[in-house]
């Protein structure tokens, strides 16, 4: 009998010290993420990067444990998804820049008889250099391995109300409804390139208006911040980059209780576990915040595997 498949797509990290290199070696060759039209430009700009940051970037593994929680996180999610959808519909996931890769999800589908993979990127906002990175890198690897099931995608999913539910959810777990009223709210989001945002990007766009659908539901439900910021992390290089910056958003609030919601994260990662816990934690300790909290993603949440299973029901 045909059967289906749900796998879920996302960025990856490290499984462990020796693959950081793999990681910062395939993330910046990446056509989406390093632009340049030469390969062998790529390459070279690809590893010389990857030489510059390999130590430091191991460092800032070995701090939260050796390796990302990202592959792991992932797992839980898909056990959880996989008991609600049944036998018939095989749930996979691949990661982009490290194991378990898109060909190794597609080796495993290769024989179990599938008429149809839907394929969800664990990316809320579209961006080109995540969404259209990970789409592009599965269906181009399934096409090539002569398999035949048709393929279904969505690119984004940041105004399904039971995503929206999970991180209200996640937030509330932070900070009590009798304290919220003290509290600043920070959507810290993954910053972009102000060039990536000129050629037509829509994830700045889809960023403020998942703030905005956010912000209604917490006033429905009366969560009241005293005020909700948005800001951007996880600057690399001496480009232009989305503004204001954490950094600078930290400096500029006169509340000093706050937190944080890594807004263009599904899964926590080094970018929660690190850059939002023990790095930013350090600059808000450094300007005097008597209290700085951070949410968690919404990982394994009941909510976003309602809302996985929805765009499942979706995409049909």
């Amino acid at each position: 009998m045909k059967k289906e498949a749900i796998v879920l797509l996302n960025m990856g990290g490290p499984n462990n010290l020796e693959e950081v290199e793999v990681f910062l070696t395939n993330m910046f060759n990446d056509k989406n993420i390093i632009t340049v039209k030469s390969s062998l430009l790529r390459r070279f700009i690809a590893t010389m990067i990857t030489f510059s940051r390999s130590e430091k970037s191991q460092e800032i593994y070995r701090q939260i444990g050796g390796k990302s929680p990202i592959v792991e996180l992932t797992k839980k999610l898909v056990a959880k998804l996989q008991s609600r959808v049944g036998e018939s519909v095989i749930v996979d996931f691949a990661m982009r820049y490290t194991p378990p890769f898109a060909s190794e999800a597609i080796e495993r589908l290769s024989d179990k008889n599938i008429e149809k993979i839907y394929l969800i990127p664990l990316y809320p906002q579209y961006s080109t250099t995540t969404t259209k990175s990970s789409l592009e890198d599965f269906e181009e690897q399934y096409h090539s391995s002569g398999s035949d099931a048709i393929l279904v995608e969505i690119k984004h999913f940041f105004n399904n109300k039971s995503y929206n539910m999970a991180i209200l959810e996640r937030i509330k777990e932070r900070v009590s409804l009798e304290e919220i009223s003290e509290f600043d709210l920070i959507f810290s989001a993954h910053g972009l390139p102000v060039k990536v945002i000129e050629k037509g990007d829509a994830y700045e766009r889809q960023i403020r208006k998942h703030i905005s659908i956010l912000e209604q539901m917490m006033q429905d439900e009366g969560i009241r911040f005293k005020n909700i910021h948005l800001a951007y992390q996880s600057k690399v290089g001496p480009m232009e980059w989305l503004k204001p910056s954490l950094e600078d958003k930290l400096k500029e609030i006169r509340n000093k209780k706050v937190v944080i919601f890594p807004l263009a994260f599904t899964i926590d990662n080094s970018e929660t576990d690190y850059e939002l816990e023990i790095e930013y934690r350090e600059v808000a300790h450094t300007l005097g915040y008597e209290e700085y909290r951070v949410c968690r993603c919404p990982n394994d949440s009941d909510y976003f595997v309602e809302a996985l299973l929805e765009l499942y029901a979706k995409m049909r």
